[in-house]
């Protein structure tokens, strides 16, 4: 992380970083005469819901020495490579009791060696990784339900989608290791978008007070049901502004109802490319709305080419979810899963039509190579994205690669990440395709394998 650079999203580690702090403060109200207003009651119910996650993770330690050539011509080295033991922690909401559940970040355990659950009455219980969505940065850990059932609070979800700008939310979590801290302020935004913390983003903006160790905490409303899953900060210095984001409960909500199901999220892949509408737009196309969101594109093959849709089509509702921005959309690209069936509105050529969008097996964010380009035929490709990496952030992850095919013959292998395609950065399958559709003599890959990167020419 640059320190230097001006503004920047800040994932919310465990380090402990200092900052400026900014809140906003219920207003204080007597109540006819009586006691003021408190939050301590809702508190007092939700608060032995949100624990403190500590992981444990060996990394391995890096000689410097060892990797001057001169040095090892004279001196041999280490038989054993040298790790050294990390900690870090975060939060994490139980939101079923009965079994054990709790939902933290993806990015709190991912590559935890021994995750540790600190409960609101001091116990510690060890938790097992249930599963990981990297792409909403969230994680599903298990612990003891018998330790659970009967003595702690579990958490109520409410409907983030009911959610407006300016309701008050209260924070939960252990900043620099402060646990069960209680922050309170608005929602100051939804739908925020661009910020490059997830591949599927729409998040909540609150100025309530989101440090280094929230993420994973509770955002929740003055019921006490959440509302978000604290995940990043927005902030010059690495500590709390007054510009947080959380993930919204319904996304929680689904997401983790896949990770519980499968193991893993079971998404699928709409082939549909969009942008914004506005008023240029909107009198290209002769409608009088400005606000939806125009197809760009329509993949061959995909769910959206099998439902008719077109180029030109103006998005109004997918699925349960009306589209006014571009963030509505992917809301509901990251919650569509294989078996659904994705009722949808929009307008052609001035007229209201109707399509259904169903997904199956064949149409996982697993995308066949060959649909985009024959050379590419036996191919997989997945979207990926290794939050915090310095190496490579995100690109395109090569799934599988059949045998005896031209991709294989060229050096292209399973779990190789394409970077770049004819020297164009890929940070996802729509640029990678994109790229390929200049229709040049060969492709070249850049891709990072086993911790360097290399090309690899495809004609």
């Amino acid at each position: 992380m640059d320190l230097k650079t001006p503004v920047f999203v800040v994932l919310l580690l465990a380090s402990a970083l200092v900052g400026n702090v900014a809140s906003a403060a219920l207003p204080a109200k007597l109540a006819n005469g009586d006691s003021l207003p408190s939050l301590a009651p809702m508190l007092e119910r939700v608060m032995p819901a949100v624990v403190n996650i500590a992981t444990y993770t060996d990394v391995p330690v890096r000689n410097r020495l060892m990797e001057d050539p001169l040095f090892r011509r004279f001196f041999r080295a280490p038989k054993r490579r040298q790790f050294r033991r990390t900690q870090s922690a975060g939060s994490g909401v139980v939101v079923d009791a009965r079994k054990g559940h709790i939902v933290t970040n993806n990015h709190v355990v991912e590559r935890a060696d021994e995750i540790s659950v600190t409960l609101a009455d001091g116990r510690t219980l060890v938790a097992t990784v249930i599963g990981l969505d990297p792409k909403v940065d969230l994680a599903v850990l298990q612990v003891d339900p018998k330790a659970l059932a009967l003595r702690d609070a579990q958490i109520e979800f409410s409907d983030s989608q009911a959610l407006r700008v300016g309701d008050f939310v209260v924070a939960i979590g252990n900043p620099f290791g402060l646990s069960q801290t209680v922050t309170s302020g608005i929602v100051s935004a939804l739908g925020r978008t661009g910020l490059g913390i997830e591949g599927y983003e729409d998040l909540i903006q609150t100025d309530a007070s989101i440090n280094p160790g929230n993420s994973g905490g509770a955002l929740v409303d003055l019921n006490g049901r959440l509302v978000g899953l604290n995940t990043a900060i927005y902030s010059p210095s690495g500590g709390n502004v007054g510009i947080g984001f959380a993930i919204p409960a319904n996304m929680v909500l689904a997401i983790m109802e896949q990770l519980i199901k499968h193991g893993s999220v079971r998404r699928g892949y709409l082939g549909l490319s969009v942008q914004g509408l506005n008023t240029d737009l909107a009198a290209a196309f002769g409608v009088k709305r400005t606000d939806g969101v125009v197809v760009v594109d329509v993949e061959p093959g995909s769910v959206a080419a099998d439902a008719k849709l077109q180029a030109g089509d103006i998005l109004l509702k997918v699925g349960e979810r009306e589209i006014h921005r571009v963030s509505d959309f992917h809301s509901q690209a990251a919650i569509t899963f294989v078996g659904d069936s994705l009722p949808t509105r929009f307008i052609r050529n001035g007229r209201e039509r109707r399509a259904v969008m169903r997904v199956s097996d064949d149409n996982l964010d697993k995308v066949t190579g060959g649909r985009f380009d024959p050379r590419l035929t036996g191919v997989e490709l997945q979207d990926f994205r290794e939050t915090g990496s310095a190496e490579v952030g995100a690109g395109v992850v090569v799934a599988k690669v059949d045998n005896n095919t031209q991709a294989w013959r060229s050096g292209l292998r399973a779990g190789d990440v394409v970077v770049a395609v004819n020297r164009r950065p890929v940070q996802n399958l729509a640029d990678l395709r994109d790229s390929i559709r200049t229709k040049e003599s060969q492709l070249l890959f850049r891709v990072y394998r086993a911790g360097q990167f290399g090309y690899v020419t495809i004609r």
